[in-house]
Order: C-alpha cells, then sequence, then structure tokens
C-alpha cells in the first residue's frame, strides 16, 4: 500500500488573537493541533521572570493569572505596519526589539506543527489582512515585507502570502455542491476583511482564481477594537475616565486607551506614566476612581481586566447583560454591563464595516440581492449587531458560519498544496 499524498508546505495563519495551521493530507485533519490538542495557539507571549523562562498560548496566560511576575505581550501582530514595529520593550531590565518578539512566536508555531507532522517545512503560505494599514499603501507593503523576513529567519526558504478572506473562500468551497457567489467575512482580532468570490466545485481544480475574486476589501477594525470601546464605555469610566479636574477640564485619556488597547498596556506601567497620573491626582473630582486606576496599575492587573473585557464581549453576543467581577481591584466592585450598551459603544465601527462592504459591491458592479451565500469566520463574526448590519447589505443571502478560528488554517493549507505541491 502507498504512502498517503501529503503536501510539502505549511498554511499558516497568525492572527492577532489566535493563530492556527494546516497541512493537507489525504485522509486526515487538515488543521495541526499546536496546544492542548487544540488547533489555536493564543498570539500571546509571556517572560516568567522567576523561572527565567519564555512561553507561549494558554500557557503564557495561565502562568501571568497564576501571579507569576513577568511580561505578558498580545496582539503583536497589530504591530506590523505601525511605528512600533521598529521600537523595543522592556523584558528584566534588557531592551527587546519587537520583531525578536514576533520571530519568537512564529518559530515557536512553525516548530510546534514540525513536531506533530514528523517532518520540517521549507515552505509556506501564509495569510495577510486584506490592509494590514488602511489608506496607506507603502505601510502596507512594508507590513507584508517584514512578516515574510521574520519567516525566513526561523527557517522557511520559500515564503508567499494569501489574502486571509480568499483562503477562507478555499476551505468553504471544499464543503459545496453547486456554483454560488459568495461574501467573505471575516471579522478577526485586528482587521474586518471581505472578497467577493464565485466559487463551485469544478473551479476548485483550477489553480488560477483570478477571473472568479470579484472583489476584495478591508478595514483596520477587529475584535481588539471592539474590546476597547467596550472597556472604554463600560469600565474605565470606573477608574476616572471622563471625569472632571478641579478647573472643569476633562481627566487626560492616555493611561485610559493604554489600558484599553491589547498592545499598550504595558506603557500604563511606566514610571512616566505614574508620574503623570500623581501630578493630577490632587487635581480630580474622582477620586475614588483614580485610586482605583492607581490600583490596577500598582496590581499590573491591565491585561486581567482586558480578559475579562474579552469575555464579556463575548457573553454579550449571546445575552443582554452580563456583570465584570472587579472584587480584585476593590471588595464588591462590579461593572454591570449591557448588550445596548455595547453596541451603542461599537456602533461607529460597525458603521465603517458596513460602509467597507457597500464599497466591495459596488466595486464589483454587482447588487447585495444577487448574493447566495455569506459566510462568517473570525473570532468575532458572531457579534450581532455585525451580523445584522452586514445582512441587511445582502438581504437574499443565506448565513453559513465556518469553523470561526479555523477556515483561513484549513484555506491556507490547501493554496500551499495548489502551489507547492504533493508527495507520496
Amino acid at each position: 500500500m502507498g504512502r498517503q499524498p501529503q503536501a510539502h508546505a505549511l498554511g499558516m495563519d497568525f492572527g492577532t488573537s489566535n493563530s492556527t495551521t494546516g497541512w493537507l493530507r489525504d485522509g486526515h485533519d487538515t488543521l495541526i493541533p499546536l496546544e492542548d490538542g487544540k488547533i489555536t495557539l493564543p498570539s500571546v507571549v509571556f517572560f516568567n521572570y522567576e523561572e527565567d523562562a519564555c512561553c507561549f498560548g494558554r500557557h503564557a496566560l495561565s502562568e501571568y493569572m497564576e501571579g507569576y511576575e513577568g511580561r505578558l505581550m498580545r496582539s503583536l501582530k497589530s504591530l506590523l505596519g505601525s511605528s512600533l514595529m521598529d521600537g523595543q520593550t522592556e523584558v528584566q531590565g534588557k531592551p527587546v526589539p519587537f520583531r525578536q518578539l514576533l520571530t519568537l512566536f512564529i518559530r515557536e508555531i512553525k516548530q510546534r506543527a514540525e513536531r506533530h507532522a514528523g517532518k520540517s517545512f521549507d515552505q509556506v503560505v501564509m495569510g495577510r489582512p486584506v490592509f494590514f494599514v488602511d489608506d496607506d499603501p507603502k505601510a502596507d507593503a512594508l507590513a507584508e515585507q517584514t512578516l515574510g523576513e521574520i519567516a525566513r529567519a526561523v527557517g522557511f526558504k520559500e515564503v508567499s502570502f494569501q489574502f486571509e478572506p480568499i483562503a477562507a473562500a478555499f476551505d468553504y468551497e471544499s464543503h459545496i455542491d453547486r456554483e454560488e457567489l459568495v461574501l467573505i467575512v471575516d471579522i478577526g482580532g485586528g482587521t474586518s476583511d471581505f472578497s467577493l468570490v464565485r466559487l463551485s466545485p469544478d473551479r476548485r481544480r483550477l489553480v488560477e482564481r483570478r477571473d472568479d475574486l470579484l472583489a476584495t476589501g478591508g478595514v483596520h477594525i477587529g475584535g481588539t477594537d471592539l474590546d476597547r470601546q467596550l472597556s472604554l464605555s463600560g469600565l474605565m469610566p470606573l477608574f476616572g475616565f471622563r471625569s472632571r479636574l478641579k478647573n472643569n477640564a476633562e481627566m487626560p485619556s492616555a493611561q485610559y486607551f493604554n489600558l484599553a488597547t491589547w498592545h499598550t498596556i504595558n506603557f500604563a506601567y511606566t514610571r512616566k506614566a505614574w508620574s503623570d497620573l500623581s501630578d493630577v491626582y490632587n487635581e480630580a473630582n474622582d477620586v475614588q476612581g483614580l485610586d482605583r486606576l492607581f490600583e490596577l496599575i500598582r496590581q499590573r492587573a491591565g491585561h486581567r481586566l482586558a480578559m475579562q473585557v474579552e469575555e464579556a464581549k463575548i457573553a454579550l453576543s449571546g445575552t443582554t447583560r452580563h456583570s465584570v467581577d472587579l472584587d480584585h481591584l476593590e471588595r464588591g466592585l462590579v461593572a454591570e454591563l449591557t448588550r445596548e450598551g455595547f453596541d451603542l459603544s461599537i456602533t461607529p465601527l460597525v458603521d465603517r464595516v458596513t460602509t467597507t462592504v457597500r464599497k466591495l459591491l459596488a466595486d464589483a458592479g454587482v447588487s447585495g440581492d444577487r448574493i447566495d451565500t455569506v459566510f462568517f469566520t473570525g473570532g468575532s463574526s458572531g457579534v450581532p449587531l455585525l451580523r445584522e448590519r452586514i445582512a441587511s447589505v445582502l438581504p437574499e443571502a443565506r448565513h453559513v458560519e465556518g469553523n470561526l478560528f479555523g477556515s483561513i488554517g484549513s484555506g491556507l493549507a490547501i493554496e500551499a498544496a495548489r502551489r507547492y505541491g504533493m508527495e507520496g
């Protein structure tokens, strides 16, 4: 009996919140388990100072939550294309370039995939958002170039890219039995990406699919942006956000935005941040809120709070009310959040997403009522207001939900096999 065919190359979805990788093999699941039998590896790095060790994913989050002294880094993908990418952070008093952090994480994904596969991979198709950076082609190209350089630095000899929503389209296409005009809606941690594609069982055998891609679009809004809005509207007022100083000026907002944004949380712990807050303390009317803010910073509990906000966002997708227990900061302190309040806080972002969908349809010259299917993927595509607003643009389309965390990785594996071939 001959060896079962398997792809030469790997597909890798390096995500803002979670990462996956896929390898196409006959008779086997495409997605590779990356941690504890699960297909996702949370895009998290934790430097454990007490044990002088670096860990990743759920293990990293667990050690952080258990109270080990150290430095937690999350939403690393958000650095690509930003001015921070060429900067550095501090780990145990030593400067560590942000590029090195991304290299550490992507090398870890590659090594875990290779251990599972029992082979090394020299070729990879990596996913990328339609736009790493909105309205700045030069910065967008630089972001892809940087990610390619990092992939080569960890040992891949050939690196190519595919838009993430197109990869999700290939995953969906592997399950259909008739031709469909499909809008792929990928709401990830950092971006909202869309592709309008013509899919069919016959077309999936073609190598060149350019004629089937009618339009792509995207906007730099994702789950972490929704988290930030929920944090600023629902939790940060408890810590003095938007309160007034004695001269009636508004409380400076920089530290609240830092604490509400995953990749800037650590900026709130600097000596300068503490000094700036101390300077306004005696001028504040909401002394109780400022006391809570100082306690949050003293405990370095920003990431813990951000995780509670993320849990609340997920909970409010299925219920109308959710309580956030803040007893770790002040005995008996609870934030009561509502779906209505969440919807109100994210409406400007959802408006921009909806505008992007309308523009994509206009670019393709296709009216919304001609779309057969809208295929949802990405961890934040389950937010009800987002779905409702997109549905209003596509009144005749049926809704299909893919593997919210795995469709892109699976589609990238299909593309990797198509580009680099099969062996066996």
